[in-house]
């Protein structure tokens, strides 16, 4: 786990290490397919005071479930739209330092690369992970796409209309036939394509990837015992 900076940021501290920290993405083809994925998704306690993270690892193709793990934190940083990593990050890596095993992707219930500074949930903790990591959040933060077919397995590009010659930020992926799609970006260490494939391997019964799905019953079960 590397160690990239503190956490007790102003806000204009935050944006700013967000547009460094994003030049620092690596966009890189997975080298084979992975043996070990982990999940991971957070939510917050009934009072809002507290931040809970788990992390569901299991082994492909099967999904047979490795290992479970999970966190709960303070809530020390304000709710501020484009900085939720700033609130949701720490506690994920208290979660993951718990690990036994060592996944080789990670996929996230956030944005990776689609974010306005380039920076969500999923391409933060990448850097700190220095693992491939996939972002697969179920709503858009930002960008535009064109309708996809209804189809499992169908994509669009997910592109920024603000930004040069509408840079792709993600994709658009539908999961299961007739279902809402989700979105996935590149979080770190892979390409758009790895992400989308990733995603669609791990796509069951459910709208959400199997590994995301686990991880969030897993942290939803976790607030029900608080």
């Amino acid at each position: 786990m590397k160690k990239l900076h503190r956490w007790d940021l102003s806000y204009s501290q935050a944006r700013e290490l967000q547009t460094r920290l994003a030049q620092k993405v690596n966009f890189m083809p997975l080298k084979k397919t992975p043996r070990l994925i982990a999940g991971l998704d957070c939510a917050f306690s009934k009072d809002g005071k507290r931040i809970l993270a788990a992390v569901v690892v299991l082994s492909l193709p099967g999904f047979e479930l490795v290992e479970t793990v999970s966190a709960i934190r303070d809530v020390n940083f304000p709710y501020i739209p484009g900085l939720l990593s700033f609130r949701e990050a720490p506690v994920c890596i208290v979660a993951v330092e718990k690990l036994r095993t060592r996944p080789d992707v990670f996929m996230i219930d956030g944005q990776g690369i689609a974010h306005p500074r380039r920076l969500g949930l999923a391409a933060h903790l990448g850097l700190f992970f220095d693992k491939p990591t996939i972002g697969c959040a179920k709503s858009r933060l930002i960008g535009s796409y064109q309708e996809l077919r209804s189809e499992k397995g169908a994509y669009s590009p997910l592109k920024d209309e603000k930004a040069n010659n509408d840079e792709i930020i993600g994709a658009v992926v539908r999961t299961r036939t007739n279902v809402k799609p989700v979105f996935v970006s590149v979080g770190h260490k892979c390409l758009l394509d790895d992400a989308i494939k990733i995603t669609l391997m791990c796509a069951g019964k459910y709208r959400l990837p199997e590994p995301t799905r686990l991880a969030h019953q897993q942290v939803s079960q976790l607030k029900l015992e608080l």
